[in-house]
């Protein structure tokens, strides 16, 4: 080739190759630096005999668990790193009106969600053999059904019901409260408790050539239309990487200029050893309007549709608060 096609062949290629590769070690060094810092111990770490825990009723996955998550709450890790405030995850189960007030406290520790709630008595009668009776749906199990309560008129109690998780699906709690009041037996329904799959997702990273392979071996696809307020196409990126918790593995320097369109690939992995792959296009039209498509693939339906709900969800808000 000659002229300007053999600028682009063999100058602007060879010098976008070298740029590529500058950046994989440069990507290299950066993870093999934080390897080195992990791998290090204190002399004063505490040592954890596995084989010392009670394993009644606990597999060894859970086990684990339980270790990690009690060095955690005792070196309050477990708070600092959690990302929503308290209060958004106190759910009203009850209405103002009924005799019962109920709410619930959700707090997820890898492969248990504890549930937290508080009942009130509003009457003016006493209430036997309160009891909390919940069912789920999705791979949720609860572990030990609440134990009978007596509440005098306005008094309160917490209640704790501990639920095993076994996959990375959104699962639906729900249940009523059932309480004698007299000779009559009464019963509360419960609003549904909805569990968000972004808490068992985490952000990871695998090789170009790993991603194409599980992209072509997953069979579950989940396609949402681009549908919002926002007009530059890096701002959509990072809505989608902050709503889906998941991490972007095409290189920054990839993603620079005003091209008007963006192709990134995001990757994410579950405590269950489940993978989440996710493939953004989206572009710019003339109207300063995005339009493309993102598209969700695992090995489990369950994660496709949770991911694209969420995404939906978080396209309407941006798109309702640009509407304002």
């Amino acid at each position: 080739p000659s002229g300007a096609m053999g600028a682009v062949w063999l100058g602007e290629c060879r010098a976008a190759f070298a740029a590529m590769i500058a950046e994989k070690k440069k990507a290299e060094a950066v993870e093999e630096a934080a390897k080195v810092t992990a791998g290090g111990t204190q002399p004063d770490e505490l040592i954890d005999f596995v084989q010392l825990k009670s394993r009644r009723g606990m597999s060894q996955v859970e086990i684990e668990d339980a270790v990690a998550s009690d060095l955690q709450r005792a070196t309050g890790m477990l708070e600092s790193r959690a990302e929503r405030p308290r209060l958004e995850r106190v759910l009203q189960l009850t209405g103002m009106s009924d005799p019962v007030y109920a709410e619930a406290y959700i707090s997820v520790h890898q492969y248990d969600v504890l549930l937290d709630v508080t009942v009130v008595n509003r009457s003016e009668e006493t209430m036997q053999n309160l009891v909390l009776e919940l069912a789920t749906v999705g791979d949720l199990k609860l572990a030990e059904r609440p134990q009978n309560h007596t509440l005098a008129p306005m008094d309160s109690v917490q209640i704790k019901a501990n639920i095993k998780v076994t996959s990375t699906e959104t699962g639906v709690i729900f249940g009523n409260i059932v309480y004698d009041a007299g000779l009559e037996r009464k019963v509360v329904v419960l609003a549904d408790v909805h569990l968000d799959v972004i808490d068992w997702i985490s952000p990871a990273t695998t090789a170009d050539v790993s991603f194409r392979a599980m992209w072509a071996e997953f069979e579950w696809e989940n396609k949402v239309a681009v549908n919002t307020a926002l007009t530059d196409v890096r701002e959509y990126l990072r809505l989608i990487c902050a709503s889906t918790n998941m991490r972007c593995l095409t290189p920054e320097s990839q993603l620079e200029g005003e091209a008007g369109f963006l192709a990134a690939n995001l990757y994410a992995r579950s405590v269950f050893g489940e993978d989440a792959l996710v493939n953004l296009s989206v572009e710019k039209d003339k109207g300063g309007k995005l339009n493309g498509f993102v598209r969700i693939r695992s090995k489990t339906q369950g994660i496709a549709l949770s991911l694209g709900d969420k995404i939906t969800l978080r396209q309407s808000g941006h798109r309702a608060a640009g509407g304002k």
